[in-house]
């Protein structure tokens, strides 16, 4: 009958609001907690108390000291962005102001809460056990006047839904670009360092290994510095090479050019001597 009535109750709201669309379905895909929300919900201040709730959800859903807190299933969870991903938070150290939240701020109330005063915090000992209510001693005796301010919302978040939703490790950068508020309560600061620190650390290593220039060996180094030094000397080697075939020992040239100048004078040399022996042949005729 319940969930029938939660069917109903949904199909209701795709008509009647477009603010902010609620699913909820245990075991579905992606969906953790049994909470769905494709847009940022609607945020409503409780009176007197620095929390907020969502009047437009059927769930209990609450804004706590820059933290999402949500009860499903007998179990708190906190977020620092509005659809998670949600992580467990032990009874023994859900925040103060968190468990003095009244009943009738609570949209979908467990079975347990019937009965109890609405303007009233919901009966933790009773729910938990003498050991939770002897650890939290006074939880729910406050002064309303020494409430602190209620945080600001992070309503930047407002531009991140459906699709544009970000992922894990890109929530806790644009948390930081966004959203300057520093958390009062010590367990909502462990829950931002043990979740946040994490992821933004392994994107610095990741710069890290980009930036760093590849290494090369010892070995691999050693030829690419002789190099320039051997072109140098090959250099002057084949000089030295050529300069001997350009001159013989007594200066004279070699190579073609020598071999032409030979044959030159061995030509000169026979004209004279045939020039001789053509006046010695005259001489004798005379």
């Amino acid at each position: 009958m319940r969930y029938g009535l939660i069917v109903l109750w949904m199909l209701c709201w795709s008509v009647t609001s477009a603010i902010a669309q609620v699913s909820i379905g245990i075991g579905l895909p992606g969906v953790s907690i049994g909470i769905n929300l494709s847009s940022y919900p609607q945020l409503v201040q409780v009176p007197g108390y620095p929390v907020y709730y969502a009047p437009q959800l059927g769930s209990n859903f609450f804004f706590y000291d820059g933290a999402y807190w949500v009860y499903e299933r007998d179990n708190w969870y906190a977020s620092s962005w509005y659809n998670g991903p949600w992580g467990m938070v032990a009874p023994e150290v859900v925040p103060l102001y968190v468990l003095r939240i009244p009943v009738r701020y609570y949209r979908d109330p467990p079975g347990y809460f019937r009965g109890w005063r609405p303007d009233a915090p919901p009966r933790w000992g009773n729910h938990w056990g003498n050991d939770w209510e002897q650890r939290r001693r006074g939880w729910d005796k406050w002064d309303r006047k020494s409430a602190p301010a209620p945080a600001p919302l992070p309503v930047y978040q407002r531009k991140y839904a459906g699709d544009r939703y970000p992922k894990v490790e890109q929530q806790h950068e644009l948390r930081s670009q966004n959203y300057r508020y520093k958390p009062r309560d010590p367990v909502v600061r462990q829950h931002y360092q043990e979740h946040a620190a994490p992821r933004a650390a392994a994107p610095a290593e990741r710069g890290q290994q980009r930036s760093q220039p590849p290494q090369s060996s010892p070995q691999s180094r050693a030829p690419a510095a002789q190099e320039p030094r051997q072109q140098p000397q090959q250099g002057s080697a084949q000089r030295e090479q050529q300069a001997p075939r350009s001159q013989g020992q007594n200066g004279r040239p070699e190579g073609k050019g020598a071999s032409q100048e030979q044959n030159r004078g061995k030509g000169q040399g026979q004209e004279r001597d045939r020039e001789k022996g053509d006046e010695r042949g005259q001489d004798r005729k005379k």
